[in-house]
């Protein structure tokens, strides 16, 4: 994984969507890096895993800009809705 050119192409698209917060920025840069550090194209993770990486110590902020990050097309998000299975996020091939 390309995570320069996964960053470069974010940051030129978010000079342009007024939607992205500081908090979507903390929680996409956290997936990257925690993809970067797995190798992999795809995450399985508990929300707090990634919240410590991002930052962010409200579950409910945190989840706010999941889904938000998912509807805006910067990542696809599938919620488990168990507390004992990850959830899974990656990255659109267009991002």
């Amino acid at each position: 994984m390309d995570v320069a050119s996964h960053l470069d192409r974010f940051f030129k698209k978010i000079s342009v969507d007024a939607r992205v917060t500081v908090t979507h920025i903390s929680v996409y840069t956290a997936i990257l890096q925690s993809l970067r550090k797995t190798g992999q194209n795809g995450l399985s993770m508990f929300g707090f895993e990634l919240m410590q990486v991002a930052k962010i110590s409200s579950g409910k902020t945190y989840y706010k800009a999941l889904r938000e990050l998912n509807e805006f097309g910067y990542i696809c998000y599938e919620p488990s809705f168990k507390k004992n299975q990850p959830s899974r996020i990656s990255l659109p091939d267009s991002t």
